[in-house]
């Protein structure tokens, strides 16, 4: 009996019911964890600096970049501020939106203009400005994406970046046995091989800078293991 590959089991409909039931708040962002929350940022920022002192841009600054799938905006607040002169926001859940946009942790960043647009909408459905990003963000959300729906994406992505800029992708990684994607009934996401996302990437136009997984998670949570991706168009 053949099983159907587990990213045609997505359901966005459902995907958002979920998540629109999450408080929105460090917690639901991270699942019941939000102790892991400060190890996850600075793990964020030394991969960034990282990347951008092994590609010798460090000393150009990066003019915009965008929180994609970015919940309350506790990546943004936490870690993409701080590196960027202005970060734009892609979530599609409303309460969410809500909380970026009017909510008090965000206040701040708001009234600095470090916060440009933001987009309630599906990264599936998202349009990206050609050459409008030097640092597009992307982490605990691709997994809401099918695998076509995602080589699509990151197409969008790769014309998204100015020259010199950086696709990072933040991903928790399948830890099946016969090294297959798992799919979560719970929030509709799959969770991905490292040989898949890959494949993925190459489908995609992209080629790999850098990759490296995230330490520091406490082992006794038991939670997925995570890896960085830095990625750029791969040449024509």
């Amino acid at each position: 009996m053949t099983t159907s590959p587990p990213d045609t089991h997505i359901d966005h409909a459902e995907a958002l019911k979920y998540w629109s039931s999450i408080s929105p708040d460090v917690n639901g962002m991270l699942g019941g964890f939000p102790q892991i929350s400060r190890i996850d940022l600075q793990g964020s920022a030394n991969f960034l600096a990282k990347i951008r002192r092994q590609s010798s841009s460090t000393t150009r600054p990066i003019e915009r970049a965008v929180d994609c799938g970015a919940g309350i905006g506790r990546v943004t607040k936490g870690f993409l501020s701080k590196v960027a002169k202005v970060t734009d926001i892609v979530e599609p859940v409303e309460k969410f939106v809500d909380e970026i946009r009017h909510g008090e942790s965000l206040a701040p960043l708001r009234k600095k203009g470090l916060i440009g647009e933001v987009h309630r909408i599906g990264l599936e459905d998202w349009l990206p400005q050609e050459k409008g990003y030097d640092l597009i963000w992307n982490q605990w959300c691709l997994g809401h994406l099918t695998d076509l729906q995602l080589v699509a994406y990151l197409q969008r992505c790769g014309l998204a970046l100015r020259d010199g800029g950086f696709l990072v992708i933040k991903e928790n990684m399948s830890t099946d046995s016969d090294e297959a994607d798992i799919f979560d009934d719970v929030d509709n996401s799959v969770t991905r091989t490292d040989k898949k996302f890959r494949g993925l990437f190459a489908e995609g136009g992209l080629r790999i800078v850098q990759t490296e997984l995230q330490s520091g998670f406490p082992r006794e949570l038991g939670l997925f293991p995570v890896r960085f991706y830095a990625l750029r168009a791969a040449p024509p």
